[in-house]
């Protein structure tokens, strides 16, 4: 299969291609068919890639394809267009194109009457594109390629329906914001080709041990750099801000975003570059800092949005600091695993919100939802699975990948218990605000107005069919990364192992965790301990959200003060206006205004007025009569010889 890698990237972008070329010119089952066909292929050759990797020796399981040489300068420096399978770009490439082909079915349904139809699955189509670029790249500046790639979509999804006023500002947030984190990515970058001399992923990985020294400033600030870069795509502390708004965009935009692509680009970046972030303890403690950090934040925020989908834009903020907090620790298949899960059950999430949206005539507030369980039992059904797989109770696939960061962030030579419990209470925050989402939009007093409640009705088999899916997905999902606790051999852990074990330092530290101190009644006082805490939360959500209402509408006036707080999200929005924004803003009016206009353009047009001036007058003197010609002549010779007569 090597050599049909490229098929998988191509045929999302053909999909792009054709149906943007044709924008309006082909019926909707043509461009239904174009856009999810391209998809479903590339994820079918994709299963095909993975199970040729699975009969290689795990030593040899790589796959490249170089298609051409892209940029070449002189000797030093040479760039090709290739892709490369491994163990790891495999996992991405499954869930990338597996997610995006139900997001894109669903989608079917959901953008059925919306008026720019083609144009949305244009759009669908070149992110998938760019996503399977970044994953396959063999190199840094591919995948920096792929990296700019979905950005740029994520702008023009976002912003989809630019008619919004609120969209196009959320999508122009999105891109600006992670402009930011880019140029870091690119600083980094370079620090690499500086030391390493290659930006191909095969000679990084084989160079870095000898090219930079464990612990040393130049691994730190290429790592630190690397994961600024991360901490735009993904959504961390304080690169954040532009995800909860990306909700603005059609609701399969926000589950393709936060489920299977973008945001995810960070971690695998991380986890694609764990040679470096192991040779740099000091980086992996601020991954781990603003990863936990991250994640506790964002939960916190959680606990008071009423929007169904801006709840869902805060829980992913959080799990992907759990995820980053899994490489801070460097449990990089912990990170990966979580993703993987993360992916099922964050897309169904967003999709069954999707499906309430859509049968509640567009309204996503759950102040004026309620009782919904009767009406739409199926999109109930698949996203109570995925509240109980977020909220990490035994047996879902949440538990086993969230479980798995918690005891590595105690047990690991680069954990703590203070990020265990910051872990842990995290958790039972999901737990409550999941619940509390589930009460408010399924259960209790029927709050939609009555002409709401008169069109209330289940969504088409092209929504529910991925949605049932999905939740097959978040129920067995995990059980491919069994801990050690309950079989002899992490499946998940084995098959990443040829791509997280490439150093002396990442090899000790991977098997450090493996051993995880031999605690084996640890890991299971802490595995106990987190489910009671994670179960005594879902308890407090459901008498606050459905047997004693009046208690939490008591409590809401009482702490009136925390409510608006974490309603209007610590303020953090607003102190960016006033401290980065407004001053940025006036200080470009003052270089427009003052700068340009005054003095540049007030320079220009005045010394062009001076000389217009001077034309002006020196136009006089060309009179065109000879006898004032010849009068001039001889008054410069009279003024030459005098001065040669005095001088």
């Amino acid at each position: 299969m090597a050599d049909y890698l490229y098929l998988i990237p191509l045929l999302p972008l053909l999909g792009f291609i054709i149906n943007g070329l044709l924008l309006g010119k082909l019926s909707k089952p043509v461009v239904t068919i174009i856009a999810c066909g391209s998809v479903l292929t590339s994820f079918v050759i994709s299963v095909f890639s993975f199970l040729e990797l699975t009969n290689l020796a795990p030593a040899s399981r790589i796959l490249e394809q170089t298609l051409f040489t892209w940029i070449k300068s002189g000797n030093n420096f040479e760039v090709s267009f290739g892709y490369m399978l491994d163990p790891l770009s495999a996992i991405m490439i499954l869930v990338v194109t597996g997610v995006g082909f139900l997001i894109h079915v669903y989608s079917v349904g959901y953008m059925d009457h919306d008026p720019s139809y083609a144009r949305f699955f244009t759009y669908l189509n070149l992110f998938m594109f760019s996503m399977l670029t970044l994953v396959l790249a063999d190199n840094f500046l591919l995948m920096f390629v792929g990296w700019e790639g979905v950005g740029l979509c994520s702008y023009l999804l976002i912003g989809f329906w630019f008619h919004k006023k609120s969209a196009t500002d959320a999508g122009k947030k999105a891109f600006i914001v992670n402009r930011i984190g880019d140029f870091g990515f690119l600083l980094g970058m370079f620090i690499i080709f500086w030391q390493v001399g290659s930006l191909n992923f095969v000679d990084v990985v084989a160079k870095a041990p000898e090219v930079f020294v464990y612990g040393g400033s130049l691994v730190t600030a290429a790592c630190l750099l690397l994961f600024v870069g991360a901490t735009g795509k993904s959504a961390q502390v304080p690169l954040y801000v532009w995800l909860p708004d990306a909700m603005e965009g059609p609701t399969p935009v926000s589950a393709l975003i936060h489920a299977a692509t973008m945001v995810t680009a960070g971690v695998y970046m991380l986890v694609r570059t764990n040679v470096l972030f192991s040779m740099a303890p000091d980086a992996l403690f601020v991954v781990a800092c603003v990863g936990a950090a991250t994640a506790f934040f964002a939960a916190t925020i959680g606990l008071a949005q009423n929007d169904i989908k801006r709840v869902l834009a805060y829980s992913t903020v959080s799990q992907l600091g759990y995820m980053f907090l899994a490489c801070g620790v460097a449990a990089y298949t912990a990170g990966v695993f979580h993703l993987m899960t993360h992916a099922f059950f964050k897309a169904l999430l967003f999709l069954g919100a999707g499906s309430v949206i859509h049968g509640m005539s567009d309204e996503q507030d759950m102040r004026y939802m309620g009782g919904l369980k009767k009406y739409m039992p199926v999109t109930f059904m698949t996203m109570f699975i995925a509240t109980f797989a977020i909220s990490g109770i035994p047996g879902f696939s949440g538990f086993f990948s969230k479980d798995e960061i918690l005891w590595k962030s105690f047990s690991s030579q680069y954990g703590s218990p203070i990020f265990w419990v910051i872990g842990v209470v995290t958790a039972a925050l999901t737990a409550f605000y999941m619940l509390r989402l589930i009460f408010l939009t399924f259960y209790g007093k029927e709050r939609m107005t009555k002409e709401v409640k008169d069109h209330i009705h289940e969504s088409p088999k092209t929504m529910t069919v991925p949605l049932m899916i999905l939740a097959v997905l978040s129920v067995v999902g995990g059980w491919v990364g069994l801990p050690h606790l309950f079989a002899d051999t992490n499946h998940f852990e084995e098959w990443l192992d040829p791509v997280i074990i490439k150093s002396t330092h990442a090899a000790s530290s991977q098997h450090a965790l493996a051993s995880g101190g031999g605690d084996v009644a640890m890991e299971w006082t802490l595995m106990i301990s987190s489910v009671a805490l994670v179960f005594f939360s879902i308890f407090m959500a459901y008498m606050l959200y459905k047997k004693k209402t009046e208690i939490s509408t008591s409590l809401a006036e009482k702490m009136s003060g925390m409510k608006n707080l974490l309603l209007n999200k610590y303020y953090v929005d607003e102190m960016y206006g006033a401290v980065i924004i407004r001053p940025v803003v006036y200080f470009s009016l003052f270089l427009w205004k003052v700068v340009d206009v005054v003095i540049i353009d007030g320079f220009i047009n005045g010394s062009a007025s001076w000389y217009a001036d001077f034309s002006e007058f020196a136009r006089k003197i060309q009179s065109g009569r000879v006898r004032t010609y010849a009068t001039i002549f001889l008054l410069g010779v009279i003024v030459i010889l005098a001065y040669m007569v005095i001088g």
